[in-house]
């Protein structure tokens, strides 16, 4: 297969390095990625500035398109100008899980979430970790996957959410299709004083408040992958067709 890869933690991270050195080995790869970590900027996109590209090399070797924009923007400009069409777009590997109501926040996931807006199967991966991360199991677990991602029956182009645990591969529990959790995070703002006594803030969260075990944060937590089919049609449809239903004269009343 054609790939691009991408990410959200920068085109030097050992997520990425990773995925590429595993996925090389039978595929041919492209990396397009941010030239640094843009995590947590979701789906934005660069219009005030110009998009600048580097092409990168990994020792004496050509290694990949370094971009100075987001992972939205690496997704486009590579499949626009600079790759050309492929067969699958992967962002990752993340270091951190995507999951719950964190997928509307990830630079990671909003670049899988492009490749299908474009028409390109996508999948974007994440490990439940931060520190010491060991990347080859998720790397291989990927190799092999894709390699039956297009039997499974999905809607083409496809996007995938995948997380795993970051555990001996022999305790895992097996591989979940879940759905995405939307129960609210326990929130934290750490109030400081800076050198000069003015008041500043550091956002974070505490824990997930979900309970339902269909659900990428508890599967997740609970020691299996996790896989979650995703879209972008941002539409309520229960609320529009009871919109649907109101009388015109209503309607009307509203225009006059």
């Amino acid at each position: 297969m054609k790939i691009l890869l991408t990410n959200d933690d920068g085109i030097y991270s050992e997520g990425l390095c990773a995925l590429y050195e595993t996925l090389v080995l039978d595929h041919e790869v492209y990396i397009v990625a941010p030239e640094s970590e843009r995590s947590a900027v979701g789906h934005a996109i660069t219009i005030e500035q110009p998009l600048r590209v580097r092409k990168v090399k990994r020792g004496k070797y050509f290694w990949g398109y370094a971009i100075n924009g987001t992972p939205a923007d690496c997704v486009k400009l590579a499949l626009y100008e600079l790759i050309g069409p492929v067969d699958l777009v992967i962002s990752g590997i993340n270091k951190g899980a995507n999951v719950g109501i964190n997928l509307l926040y990830s630079g990671t996931v909003s670049a899988a979430t492009e490749a299908k807006i474009l028409g390109y199967s996508s999948i974007a991966v994440s490990i439940d970790a931060y520190e010491d991360v060991d990347y080859c199991f998720a790397a291989n677990f990927i190799s092999t996957f894709i390699n039956y991602a297009f039997d499974l029956p999905l809607d083409l182009p496809f996007c995938l959410n995948i997380n795993i645990p970051h555990i001996n591969p022999y305790k895992i529990k097996g591989i979940k299709f879940v759905r995405q959790s939307i129960a609210k995070l326990k929130e934290i703002f750490d109030k400081r004083l800076d050198l000069h006594d003015k008041i500043y803030y550091w956002q974070g969260a505490e824990e997930y408040t979900e309970k339902d075990p269909d659900t990428d944060v508890i599967a997740l937590k609970e020691g299996y992958i996790t896989i979650t089919p995703i879209k972008f049609d941002l539409t309520n449809y229960s609320s529009l067709n009871k919109l649907k239903q109101i009388d015109d004269k209503i309607l009307k009343n509203l225009v006059v």
